[in-house]
């Protein structure tokens, strides 16, 4: 009888068990963040010995959602799947921060790390970043770029860009990258930085081009694209992130088994290949290497943000 209950525990890893693992979304059903999640799902509960229920909860960004995670009960029962807005951009913008990244939360691991691609009209003149930056010069003010709102992670891109090319364009705000697009098409305005994925059927159909994109090195799938650092100017280094984050207080020791599964997920070729085709790049960081990237990129945009007085709606 003894050996037959101490097997199980054997067996299983240490924090498993029939109370499912909460997985706080915090963006709609049917956006890269859903995708991701939908895709990591079924490693995660196979590494973990434990169901796990997705629970979108959006708004403000994303810090809705992540607020959820904070305030959870640290008994490892609860992970969110955060990104760039609600974790460094959001604390530099909102006069009141429902939470602090850094104190109310713990960074388990990067999954993917996705950059904008700087996108112009298809009958726009400028035919590279060169030709824009010098019509802009040229006539400070006159061009127009979109965004997806006030102190979203495209306008801040945009904003970067502007800030490095040394050049004055007029920002164009809108509720979310969707209708941005639509008059970025029909060249109501100029110019757009925008994520890859939401981007890559107007450039196949011919609609936009692009001139240049914020990682630092090429999109496999757009190897014509340079960089905008290859283009000529410095400094523009974008990109958006997606990750695992669990409330602060966590014990380490489930921190480390999240870490592990999330790891072991992500070298899996199969999801490698689905997690790349969201135009990203798998990073597959460790917490320490996470949470010094996100101070990292945290500080950068608090200067742009700084520099280009945004403040937010």
């Amino acid at each position: 009888m003894i050996a037959r209950r101490i097997l199980p525990f054997l067996a299983a890893p240490a924090f498993a068990q029939e109370q499912p693992l909460r997985v706080v979304i915090p963006f709609p059903p049917g956006g890269p963040a859903d995708t991701i999640a939908r895709l990591l799902e079924p490693r995660l509960r196979a590494a973990l010995g434990q169901p796990l229920v997705l629970d979108h909860r959006s708004g403000a960004g994303g810090v809705v959602g992540m607020e959820q995670v904070a305030r959870a009960r640290p008994d490892g029962q609860t992970i969110g799947l955060g990104s760039t807005g609600a974790l460094v951009i959001a604390p530099h913008l909102m006069a009141r921060m429902p939470y602090d990244p850094v104190r109310d939360l713990i960074a388990v691991g990067e999954v993917l790390s996705v950059p904008q691609l700087l996108v112009v009209p298809a009958a726009f003149e400028a035919r590279d970043v060169a030709q824009l930056v010098a019509i802009a010069r040229a006539r400070p003010g006159a061009l127009s770029y979109a965004s997806a709102g006030i102190g979203s992670s495209l306008h801040l891109a945009a904003e970067l860009f502007r800030q490095r090319a040394g050049i004055e364009i007029t920002h164009v705000p809108y509720r979310g990258a969707a209708p941005a697009i639509v008059d970025l098409v029909a060249g109501r305005v100029q110019l757009m930085l925008g994520d890859v994925p939401g981007l890559l059927s107007q450039l196949r159909g011919g609609t936009i081009r692009a001139l240049g994109i914020t990682s630092t090195s090429r999109f496999a799938d757009l190897p014509e694209v340079p960089t905008v650092i290859e283009a000529g100017v410095p400094g523009v280094v974008s990109e958006s992130f997606y990750g695992i984050f669990a409330p602060a207080g966590v014990a380490p020791a489930r921190i480390g088994e999240l870490s592990r599964a999330l790891l072991g997920a992500l070298a899996e070729p199969e999801l490698r290949v689905a997690l790349t085709a969201l135009g990203g790049t798998i990073i597959a960081s460790t917490p320490d290497a996470f949470a010094a990237r996100l101070r990292e990129v945290s500080a950068g945009w608090a200067e742009v943000i700084r520099v280009g007085g945004i403040r937010a709606e």
